[in-house]
């Protein structure tokens, strides 16, 4: 079982999202937790190049476009920290 954080400023680009975008970070989360890191099975879900142990997901189609960004936290716990949710057009990738 992993945990996962948010960032303060995620957390805050989470409680601006649409709530059927809310619904969907929230079964993100819960495979994160399960799954740790790798989620292959989501949408466009990929590492980030150049940052090693950093992925990202789309949380819907259509646009505007909402991804999530995450990242394994190195330390003796299984720790990811969701660092970005938000529209594709301003992810930090």
């Amino acid at each position: 079982m992993w945990i996962v954080e948010f960032t303060p400023k995620a957390r805050r680009q989470a409680r601006r999202l649409p709530q059927k975008i809310q619904d969907v970070l929230a079964l993100l989360v819960t495979d994160l937790r399960i799954a740790g890191a790798v989620c292959p099975q989501w949408p466009h879900f990929g590492k980030l190049r150049g940052r090693s142990g950093e992925f990202h997901c789309h949380l819907n189609k259509g646009k505007p476009r909402y991804v999530a960004v995450w990242g394994e936290v190195e330390g003796e716990i299984q720790l990811i920290e969701v660092r970005y949710v938000g529209t594709h057009e301003k992810a930090p990738y």
